[in-house]
């Protein structure tokens, strides 16, 4: 874990789904495969050269961008395939359900979080995968609001995103914290706008916040 900013007065909590409220290798590895497989269909190769066509172009991209991380769903629209159509492919093709299950330890921590701050979800998913996530964890009822690719039209790190989280949550940029797996998808961007940030390595770190945010707000005050 990597805590890059915590404001003295935390308000909102936004967290990013995937590979940070929970870790499993398999659906983080599918979730994008089953897609490439799609686009792999779409464009008549086979599935292993679409997944080194995507493997090479995002690589390409980061060695141009300082090494940052570019989003799938935005490398299918420098592909060729609109954020309309991958949403289309998220809704019809993920399947949470499949690999993950009930989280009792992550209940808990979120459970203690919501008694003390707003807590919203911020995902490159459609909503309803979000929420389906949420269930299958067995989190859904702790978060506010969530949102999602369907929501802005527009993939992290996008800024528009971010700003329509914060209006949805109407809270001063200055009293929200970002927590995510990704530091240039969930954590760069709220920096610069004047969240605080921290970036995760596993669910196992944000089973951790409850006593670390409350232990920082107390020292604070």
């Amino acid at each position: 874990m990597t805590i890059y900013r915590i404001p003295p007065e935390v308000t909102a909590i936004i967290f990013d789904i995937d590979s940070t409220l929970y870790t499993n290798k398999d659906y983080a590895f599918e979730q994008n495969d089953v897609q490439i497989r799609r686009f792999a269909k779409q464009n008549n190769m086979s599935d292993d050269k679409a997944r080194n066509l995507i493997n090479s172009y995002r690589k390409e991209w980061s060695s141009l961008h300082n090494n940052a991380t570019i989003s799938l769903a935005n490398t299918l629209v420098d592909l060729g395939i609109p954020i309309e159509e991958s949403i289309k492919w998220r809704k019809e093709l993920l399947q949470p359900e499949k690999y993950l299950q009930e989280d009792l330890q992550l209940q808990e921590t979120l459970k203690a979080l919501s008694n003390k701050y707003q807590l919203y979800c911020l995902t490159n998913n459609p909503v309803s995968i979000g929420r389906r996530t949420l269930v299958t964890l067995g989190i859904d009822g702790f978060i506010s609001e969530i949102v999602g690719l369907d929501t802005t039209h527009l993939s992290k790190p996008a800024l528009k995103p971010f700003e329509t989280i914060l209006q949805r949550a109407k809270c001063p940029v200055e009293n929200c914290l970002a927590v995510g797996d990704r530091y240039s998808i969930d954590i760069e961007i709220p920096l610069e706008m004047g969240m605080g940030g921290i970036l995760v390595d596993s669910v196992k770190d944000v089973y951790t916040l409850p006593q670390f945010t409350i232990f920082l707000n107390n020292r604070e005050s």
